[in-house]
């Protein structure tokens, strides 16, 4: 069961949060179920996205990655084998978008026993990276301040 949650509440008491609310609200939108999937923590900075493609060909599906999304196509092309007495096989053509966080980037992706997995990895830039600060104290500055001719004295 799934409900749409309101959170206008949250907006009025946070400042720069605004894309954290959209991509909650789009995500409770999503109601696709189709084609089944994993996402798997690697490492620190390495994730794999696995999705059940069973019946695609490679030539049959597409990824792309556009900002901050990952979005993974499948199309099946229409066949005349025959009359179905039945269809159990889901190939129908779909669209599985994934909402990547800042500095995510796609690795590669294989095509394997009907599973196409994804790798994933965070790469931060050296200049977003923490660096430590040096602190000074009084005496520190008060010694890099001095002039030449007063150290001889």
């Amino acid at each position: 069961m799934r409900t749409n949650l309101d959170f206008s509440p949250f907006y009025r008491s946070s400042i720069g949060f605004d894309r954290i609310f959209d991509l909650l609200e789009s995500t409770s939108l999503n109601a696709e179920n189709w084609p089944p999937y994993n996402i798997v923590k690697l490492g620190e900075d390495a994730y794999r996205i696995a999705i059940v493609v069973a019946g695609f060909a490679e030539d049959e599906l597409t990824i792309t990655n556009e900002a901050n999304m990952l979005v993974v196509n499948g199309t099946k092309p229409e066949s005349e084998e025959g009359q179905y007495l039945h269809q159990g096989l889901a190939l129908r053509p779909f669209a599985r978008r994934f909402e990547l966080a800042d500095h995510v980037i796609v690795e590669g992706a294989t095509l394997e026993n009907g599973l196409l997995v994804i790798d994933l990895k965070k790469e931060i830039p050296e200049e977003m990276k923490p660096r430590r600060i040096a602190i000074q104290s009084e005496t520190t500055k008060a010694a890099s301040k001095q002039i030449e001719g007063d150290k001889a004295a």
